[in-house]
Formats: structure tokens, sequence, C-alpha cells
């Protein structure tokens, strides 16, 4: 780990700047086979496991391990997984106190992980489909005083907007991870939000790209000109082993991976939003926290699960020592 990656790690823990999520709570159930089944097709697994997650979730929980003073709004349900979900945030550091609590299930995920490391996953909203609107906007003075405010789309899009708007309109930086994918994002969104998080598959959509396992042959000045004219001049475009393009100020930056031995690839795109999270908070530039979160994120690749993966400061530096 490069010694400035290792400083800035250390560094997170003692930023005053706040994060906020509003997003998604999941139960992950979460089994492992050999390799992923075919479209109608039935494969042995091991045991399941039930594990926490959620994209938004995820990545505050992310954040606050890192030593990030980070809050979470969304909704759980009135069953058994709502207290697990919480407990875990809880034990990550993540401040939980306005958490909606609504009739109803919690969400749940699906995940099949397969030998490689690869996953397949199904959501189902449950709870976090009662996230409202006017729910994110009775914390407009809590957003307000945060240095930067992360969103997914796993929230009903009303509300997403609604959180981006509250936080645009308080001058507090916007980052949008636009997953599950949606190819036409709203305008008023788009006009909300100062940085765009996707991955290559998602680009290649966003854009007009040829979608391919390589991205080695586009023209990235073209895809920084595509961003600009969609509506965003700031953006990160993550590439899976491959590392990630950081894009800001028309140019381009390419962020190497490092390298780890995967046992289990999901979650690890959340914990990299996360660390981008906590390092904006803690006034590092885009394209350091994107460095930081190369190593956060590789780490978390490691270990089974999502949040159960996901490490401190310490644990990282000490994994790439």
């Amino acid at each position: 780990m490069p010694e400035p990656v290792r400083d800035r790690l250390e560094a997170l823990g003692k930023a005053q700047g706040s994060v906020i999520v509003v997003g998604s709570m999941n139960a992950d159930y979460t089994v492992s086979t050999k390799r992923l089944p075919k479209p109608g097709e039935t494969v042995n697994g091991g045991a399941m496991k039930v594990l926490p997650g959620g994209k938004g979730a995820n990545q505050a929980s992310a954040a606050a391990r890192l030593g990030a003073n980070v809050q979470l709004l969304g909704a759980v349900g009135e069953d058994a997984n709502a207290d697990f979900l919480l407990s875990k945030l809880d034990e990550a550091g993540v401040d939980t106190a306005d958490i909606l609590h609504v009739e109803g299930p919690s969400g749940t995920t699906l995940i099949t992980v397969s030998a490689e490391g690869e996953n397949t996953i199904v959501y189902s909203p449950g709870s976090n489909s009662k996230a409202s609107a006017g729910y994110v906007q009775s914390h407009r003075d809590t957003i307000a005083q945060c240095a930067v405010l992360g969103l997914c789309l796993e929230s009903p899009i009303s509300t997403v907007i609604a959180a981006a708007q509250t936080a645009h309109d308080a001058g507090v930086t916007v980052l949008l991870n636009d997953s599950p994918f949606m190819d036409e994002l709203p305008h008023e969104l788009v006009e909300a939000t100062d940085i765009l998080l996707v991955n290559q598959h998602e680009v290649a959509q966003l854009l007009g790209l040829p979608d391919t396992e390589s991205t080695d042959d586009y023209d990235w000045y073209e895809v920084v000109a595509r961003f600009t004219d969609y509506g965003f001049d700031r953006a990160i475009v993550t590439l899976g082993a491959s590392g990630s393009i950081v894009i800001e100020d028309g140019r381009w930056h390419r962020v190497s991976a490092a390298q780890v031995d995967a046992v289990d690839t999901t979650g690890c795109g959340d914990s990299f939003m996360g660390t981008v999270l906590a390092g904006l908070a803690a006034k590092f530039t885009l394209l350091q926290s994107a460095q930081i979160g190369s190593y956060v994120s590789a780490y978390a690749a490691t270990k089974l699960g999502a949040q159960s993966a996901y490490g401190t400061a310490e644990e990282v530096i000490e994994y790439f020592s």
C-alpha cells in the first residue's frame, strides 16, 4: 500500500465533516455454490447464511467502519430482520436514531455466490419502498449539516430526488450510485447530483457505449464529453478487478485495483462508494478518495458477505502491509 493512501486511511477517523446516506437495508440470504446456475437449472449449494446488506446500509457501514461520522436514513419493517439489521449498523458505528419503522417485512435479497467469487442477486424492497419523500424532507436540517450525501436507487425514486434536492439546496455534495441501474435518470435528479458512480456495464448503457468485458478500447475523453452532455462533470466508473476511472474537470484518471484473491465480490462496490463518501467528508479529492477505495473494496472481496466483510482502516492497512 502506498504511503499516501495509508496516511489518508488513518486520517479518515479524524475528519470533522459527516456523511449521510439515504438508502436501503436488506437481510441478505446467501448461498455458496461451485458455479452459478444457468436459467432453469438447479445446482447444489452450501448452508444458507443470513447476512446484513442493502446498498444504503452497506455504504454507510463501510464509511463508519473507516472512522467517518455517518448517519443512515431509511426504513425497516416489524420483523426479526429489522432488529438484526439495526444491531449490525450499530456495531459498525452508524447513527440509526432516525431510521423509520413501518409495518410489514424488511427488505431482503437472495444471493448466490460461486467458487470464483461471482454472484447473482435478486432484490425484494419490503420496507425500503416506504421511506417516502416526506420522511426525507422532515430531516432537511440534519441533511443540511452534513458534508456529503450518498444515494442509490433501492429507495423510491421520489425519495431519492427529494434527498438530492434537499442536499443540493443546502450546498451539500451529492454522490449518486446509479444502482439498481436506471438508464434514463430524471432530469431533476441529474441537476441535483454532483458526482455519479457507475460500473463499466452501467456506463455503457447510460452513455450508449459498447458493453464489453474490457474498456481498454474506450476513448475516455469521448466518455468524459458524453458524461458532460448527460449532465455530470464529475464521475467514477468502477472496472472491477481493473480498478476505476475518475472523471473531473474535463480530465480522466485511471486508478489501479489492489490485487487480492477474491472470495466474494458481494458488496465490494458499496464498500468502494462508502470509502469515497468518507474521503469526501475528510476533504480529500475525488481521485484521492477513489485511490483509498481501491484498497478498501479489495479487502472486502477477501471475505464472505457485504457488511460482514468490511474492515476498519487499521485492518485494511494491516492486510496490505
